[in-house]
């Protein structure tokens, strides 16, 4: 497939995605699978090794987010959002930067991969992110707001201009969710 094409479907199959998710509907999980596939190809070719695994991971966060979603209690047809606890903050965080260390590691000296240690960092902690809105957490915005600024530089230093032009417009659309989301958390 043309890598220019590849990458568009990609962008818009993720913007669709993150939108129903800030919107708390369940069609953002099967949206956000067809996401995750297109840029793991998209990520393999520009050699961006941890995001390729990053979107294979995801693919099975999305499926257990889905399944778990639609377990939960809804509202106006919109999942409910659950507090996050701070020991489960910090323990998560915690996690995903040992992780990102770990993965960083196992790049920088095992492959031939771009920018090993930032891509590793950035897909441990979205591994976190991902985590934290399967469980319906409204921090999960928060943390994605983070990382979203952060993979913009990646992006435009690997001349992913498309992509980094969507992470600048999943910021916006984070903030969005996080807005929407403190919402419904409000009784």
């Amino acid at each position: 497939m043309n890598p220019a094409v590849l990458e568009w479907s990609a962008v818009v199959f993720s913007v669709l995605g993150v939108w129903l998710m800030a919107q708390r509907r369940l069609l953002a999980w099967p949206v956000g699978l067809v996401s995750v596939g297109l840029y793991a190809l998209v990520f393999a070719e520009a050699k961006l090794y941890s995001d390729t695994l990053l979107q294979l991971v995801f693919g099975g966060f999305l499926v257990y987010g889905w399944f778990n979603w639609r377990r939960q209690p809804l509202q106006d047809g919109r999942v409910i959002i659950a507090p996050l606890p701070v020991r489960l903050l910090v323990r998560d965080l915690g996690i995903g930067v040992m992780s990102g260390i770990a993965l960083g590691a196992l790049m920088h000296h095992h492959t031939d991969a771009a920018l090993p240690w930032l891509d590793a960092m950035l897909a441990a902690l979205s591994l976190v992110a991902q985590w934290w809105q399967a469980r319906r957490h409204t921090a999960t915005w928060w943390l994605w707001i983070v990382v979203d600024v952060v993979y913009v530089g990646m992006y435009m230093v690997k001349s992913l201009h498309v992509t980094a032009a969507l992470y600048v417009l999943f910021i916006g659309l984070a903030v969005m969710g996080l807005r929407a989301w403190k919402k419904a958390a409000t009784p």
